[in-house]
């Protein structure tokens, strides 16, 4: 009796270090991801709010590239207030604008390539390929913008589905122009079992044990894709995969 409880109490220690252990290494990865982590957004001298963010980026290659949502940068700029495309650099209110200018866009896969002169701390991509339902993510980005300054945040995860981009309606008259365009070239994105907000398109997904980006949070261009027939969103979170991008990439 005193031989079992001896090994349950050994298992119970192992258990409680491995969990220990386990959270240690995912907080350093987090900590290693954070400063790559970018604002995207506008800088208007002229206008008031000065500064405007609207959305998440992250840098790749050099530092100097940023990645993030087409949608997000999909905008036109205001000559009145002088309004400018920059990413928003740092943490907290100690953050600087950087001008960043276009210099690749992917529409079909929402994707856009920013070039600064400040150099980032890159993330590396991932070697494209599927990953597994269930793998476990996080992503890290601003949710719920930049009020207080920037805090990126981060949540966790799980590869939910490998699932169509585009889910056919049974009503014709629930079509919209986006779904008959993407459903002429439809691909796969992965669902995840986390939930992301608007801040968050273009915050980088990747993977636990060694912060490789695998996908791109996309948050309104995919589900209004999706779910456009749905009269109370579900909240489900998309992202689209990391090939897409490194093919964007590749082009230039």
């Amino acid at each position: 009796m005193k031989g079992a409880r001896g090994v349950l109490n050994y298992l119970i220690v192992c258990i409680i270090f491995s969990v220990t252990c386990n959270a240690h290494e995912i907080s350093q990865i987090v900590s290693k991801v954070k400063p790559s982590i970018v604002g995207i957004g506008i800088y208007a001298p002229l206008g008031r709010p000065t500064n405007q963010l609207r959305g998440t980026g992250f840098a790749i290659g050099d530092g100097t590239i940023i990645a993030t949502n087409y949608h997000v940068v999909d905008l036109e700029l205001d000559p009145d207030t002088r309004e400018q495309l920059v990413v928003f650099i740092g943490s907290g209110k100690e953050n600087a604008a950087s001008q960043a200018e276009i210099i690749a866009t992917d529409p079909a896969h929402d994707l856009a390539l920013l070039k600064i002169k400040t150099r980032v701390p890159p993330l590396k991509l991932n070697t494209p390929q599927q990953l597994a339902d269930g793998t476990d993510v996080a992503f890290t980005g601003f949710p719920i913008g930049a009020v207080l300054g920037l805090y990126p945040a981060t949540h966790r995860g799980g590869i939910a589905a490998y699932t169509p981009v585009v889910t056919p309606s049974v009503n014709a008259s629930e079509i919209s122009i986006a779904m008959m365009k993407r459903l002429k070239e439809p691909y796969f994105i992965y669902q995840l079992d986390a939930t992301a907000f608007p801040g968050n398109s273009g915050s980088p997904v990747y993977e636990l044990d060694n912060g490789n980006v695998v996908a791109i949070i996309n948050k309104v261009f995919v589900q209004q894709t999706k779910e456009a027939a749905i009269t109370n969103p579900s909240g489900i979170t998309y992202a689209i995969p990391v090939k897409y991008l490194q093919e964007l990439v590749d082009s230039l």
